[in-house]
């Protein structure tokens, strides 16, 4: 058994994160105070873009301001500390403004999806308990009696536009609020956050985040992201996820660095012009953000400041970097994380920590917590190359602060050693001789096929590197002689046209590149694949549509 120990262990980092821990959680901690009032007023904090390019800035006195009038307006509505207020919002400057009056009033923020439809925020709400919805008007119609929403909902509603009957409107209520309401003093226990899970294997579930999770998170900024006070920062990831929230939002309040907030959606032109003309030198974004500029080909119109690349979200195939490299003149550094948690493994941007990017690898511990891989069925720490569960260290973790899910404490149970001295991320994953951690697969996803354990990233990592693929999925199917093996569907790139011929010269690549025993049996081409909001395939879903498919087959 080997557990490796990792840089986060020297003294001054020690030192570093007890400093982060003492300052997030103790008992007269204020996060208004943290994350905005502290600030040169002066100081810029978001440059927030529209849709047609145009600039408008926000300043910390700005948000300061604001964030009190928003406050008032929450108050004069019965909202207090501890209660529940959602946001169903996009990028906006009233987003920023809306984020701080709710912790500014010690309430407690429910991000909600602006993807997602009325059942799915239901789901929230209700769960949440929330009080209070503040959305966009093209929201709106989505929180009306109806598909899973209640009749007579428990939650007000404020409208950033002209709202419909029912809703209060944002801007006659800021006009009439007054600044000045001192912040809630709270104290690093008091819930912050109340956010959920993806559900990509399940129902979502509730995870409350409280104040003292900014240590982590700001860990995350200044030694993942590596943020330093001269850095134009854009995390592209949407704020109704945590990634977004967490190392978007709350890494720019928490280091003071100056940010970007794009309202448009997605546009690999418009990406590009925002790098280039903003001087943007720390980038952040989901694969799929990659691949899409990739797919794209735009140029910048001007050379690229860039410094720093992060991604996260889903595992970062190595085609990404071969682009990346040449097009953005950096190299995409894969970080790995969870709700629950925040981010626990990155290829880490800090010269303190940074160490040669591995093409596969999702990198080493977050300073602040100590990872390892465990053996399946005991809690056993295992040695280098051997595959198993992605586990924290709890007691070498001083940023942990996951305790269970809201109302959910039989999968709670799932989450923990039976000791407590491990957290289990439910994924499965490796750490190589020189500590390089490598994720595998969702535990679920795992493909047990003659004795062989194969994780279907790796599979899916080699396929994409075959010009015709633009993405692939992998699942396990049932086979009475193997037990089981492997199938992929496949998204072609453009030009390329599915065919048997097609199907066979991708298993080849897969056998020649990657492991002859590993390639898929049979190869579905799709025009898309099944993803959450956050842009995370659901292989299960692939999964089951195939097993009917088998299943019907069987009947005829």
């Amino acid at each position: 058994m080997t557990n490796l120990k990792l840089p986060q262990l020297l003294p001054a980092l020690a030192a570093r994160i007890a400093e982060m821990n003492a300052l997030y959680s103790a008992p007269d901690t204020c996060a208004a105070y943290l994350l905005c009032d502290s600030r040169d007023a002066d100081r810029l904090a978001y440059r927030v873009i529209a849709a047609d390019l145009s600039v408008r800035d926000l300043s910390y006195g700005e948000l300061r301001e604001e964030s009190e009038r928003f406050a008032a307006v929450l108050r004069s509505l019965g909202i207090g500390p501890g209660d529940r207020v959602a946001t169903l919002m996009g990028k906006s400057r009233n987003y920023l403004v809306t984020l701080m009056g709710i912790w500014r009033l010690g309430a407690v923020h429910v991000p909600l999806f602006t993807a997602f439809a009325p059942p799915a925020i239901a789901y929230r709400l209700l769960g949440s308990g929330a009080k209070l919805v503040v959305c966009d008007p093209g929201q709106q119609p989505k929180l009306a009696p109806g598909e899973a929403m209640p009749e007579d909902a428990p939650w007000q509603v404020i409208t950033t536009g002209a709202a419909a009957e029912g809703a209060l409107a944002f801007d006659a209520l800021m006009e009439t609020a007054e600044p000045g309401l001192p912040a809630a003093v709270m104290g690093g226990d008091a819930p912050m956050i109340h956010i959920y899970t993806s559900g990509t294997t399940g129902n979502p579930k509730g995870v409350v985040v409280p104040i003292r999770a900014l240590g982590a998170f700001h860990s995350y900024a200044e030694f993942g992201h590596g943020l330093t006070p001269d850095d134009i920062f854009w995390c592209a990831a949407d704020p109704g996820w945590a990634y977004g929230l967490y190392f978007g939002v709350l890494s720019t309040f928490l280091t003071a660095t100056r940010s970007i907030l794009f309202e448009g959606g997605f546009s690999g032109e418009k990406t590009m012009a925002i790098l280039a003309r903003e001087g943007v030198t720390n980038f952040a974004a989901a694969p799929t953000v990659y691949r899409s500029l990739r797919s794209d080909t735009i140029a910048p119109p001007s050379p690229l400041s860039l410094r720093a690349a992060s991604s996260a979200g889903e595992p970062l195939t190595p085609d990404v970097n071969i682009w990346a490299e040449q097009a953005l003149g950096v190299t995409v550094h894969d970080h790995y994380g969870q709700t629950e948690a925040g981010m626990l493994i990155n290829n880490h941007h800090n010269p303190l920590v940074a160490r040669p990017v591995k093409a596969g690898s999702m990198g080493q511990a977050l300073p602040g917590w100590t990872a390892t891989i465990l053996a399946d069925e005991e809690e056993r720490e295992l040695g280098p190359d051997e595959v198993g569960r992605v586990a924290m260290i709890m007691p070498e973790s001083p940023l942990a602060f996951f305790r269970g899910y809201d109302g959910d404490p039989n999968k709670t149970m799932g989450k923990f050693s039976a000791d407590g001295r491990y957290y289990l991320t439910g994924d499965t994953g490796r750490v190589d001789a020189d500590g390089y951690f490598h994720f595998s697969s969702r535990d679920d996803d795992v493909i047990l096929m003659a004795g062989y354990r194969i994780g279907p990233f790796e599979v899916e990592s080699t396929m994409v590197t075959h010009p015709a693929v633009a993405e692939a999925a992998v699942i396990a199917v049932p086979d009475e002689v193997r037990g089981e093996v492997i199938e992929a569907y496949v998204v072609l790139n453009t030009g390329h046209e599915a065919s048997p011929e097609l199907a066979k010269d991708i298993q080849h690549w897969v056998k020649t590149r990657y492991a002859a025993h590993a390639y898929p049996r049979a190869v579905h081409f799709a025009a898309s694949l099944p993803k959450t909001p956050s842009g995370k395939v659901q292989r299960f879903l692939l999964k089951q549509q195939r097993l009917d498919e088998i299943a019907e087959a069987a009947k005829a």
